[in-house]
């Protein structure tokens, strides 16, 4: 496995700095969410301030854009980093994608992947000098004239990732791209019984195998050196295990432990009108459920178990902690996964 970070776990104020730092402390990449911060310039600035460590969007909302506007974005930074950028794709729910985006929505496997089709044929156009003629059901990019094409460069389109929960999503993955971005709130058995199943199916479908797909798991880690901060961070990562829980397109996971009775609570406290419902949800999470969901061990430890529960099914692992935690903290993690000299 490659280790990698969350870019702004350390907040936005210095990217470069931060970069630098991730990079000679020995992580492999660096990924960019869009949250509450644009997922692409930050890895601008990370990716100019450092020279071997990847840059990534885990993720950037799909269908908040133009597959034109994307491919621009995707082939400026694929230069700009000289080949160390991956796009990594989400489609977000339909609320957002409608209410905070304003943008139209359909059934997300279909769009996504023609998605991903119009952003192959828009690069191919500029690396390869040919005409645009892309006509799907969603999209259609059938002008390219030169004043608008980018010149073709050495690193060619950036691999595509895909996030995926649902097995249609996943599968989807298996057939198109060359990333599955899983989800943090997952756990192990559900990577074997399920998410690794559907990638099967989709790399089965296209002719494929598992080598022609990464895949990449932010796993959810509970660690401290004091037992105050331990069970700071188990309380936090509760909270994150609740606040998923409770959202339908989740609810999978929980069942397959046979917790749906978990996931209709923590549903119900979301969109009741109480004051302490996180503080509810949170406290409906028990400590096996935790176990479950989250790596919990002592800073020395973390690598060993994250290799017992991961080993031979992801391929790119990063620390997903909803909680301050020093870059320290993970030092040992990091040394366990350097790669040998």
């Amino acid at each position: 496995m490659l280790l990698d970070a969350a870019l702004l776990t350390a907040g936005i104020d210095d990217v470069p700095s931060t970069a630098r730092e991730l990079e000679a402390r020995g992580y492999a990449g660096v990924w960019a969410s869009e949250v509450d911060h644009d997922p692409f310039l930050p890895l601008l600035s990370a990716a100019q301030a450092t020279q071997r460590i990847g840059v990534g969007t885990a993720i950037a909302v799909a269908f908040a854009r133009s597959p034109m506007t994307l491919a621009t974005t995707a082939h400026d930074l694929q230069r700009y980093s000289r080949g160390r950028f991956v796009l990594g794709l989400g489609t977000q729910v339909r609320a957002h994608v409608e209410r905070r985006f304003s943008m139209p929505w359909s059934p997300p496997v279909d769009r996504m992947r023609e998605y991903v089709a119009a952003l192959r044929a828009i690069w191919t156009s500029w690396q390869e000098g040919t005409p645009l003629r892309f006509r799907g059901e969603h999209y259609q990019h059938t002008l390219m004239t030169p004043m608008f094409a980018p010149d073709p460069h050495p690193w060619g389109p950036p691999p595509v990732y895909l996030a995926a929960v649902g097995p249609a999503m996943t599968r989807l993955a298996g057939e198109v791209a060359d990333g599955l971005l899983v989800h943090g709130f997952t756990t192990e058995r559900y990577l074997r019984e399920r998410t690794l199943p559907a990638l099967e199916e989709g790399l089965a479908a296209a002719g494929r195998t598992r080598a022609d797909v990464a895949v990449t798991l932010p796993g959810l880690v509970v660690s401290g050196r004091t037992e105050a901060d331990l069970a700071e961070a188990a309380a936090a990562v509760k909270a994150t295990i609740a606040f998923y829980g409770s959202t339908p397109a989740y609810r999978p996971v929980l069942e397959l432990h046979g917790w749906g009775a978990l996931a209709d609570e923590l549903h119900a406290l979301s969109v009741a009108r109480r004051e302490d419902k996180w503080t509810a949800m949170r406290d409906l999470v028990e400590d096996d459920v935790l176990a479950a969901f989250a790596v919990v061990a002592a800073p020395e430890d973390v690598a060993a178990e994250v290799r017992a529960r991961y080993a031979g099914l992801v391929d790119r692992f990063s620390v997903y902690a909803s909680y301050p935690a020093p870059l320290e903290l993970w030092d040992p993690l990091v040394e366990s996964f350097a790669p040998s000299v």
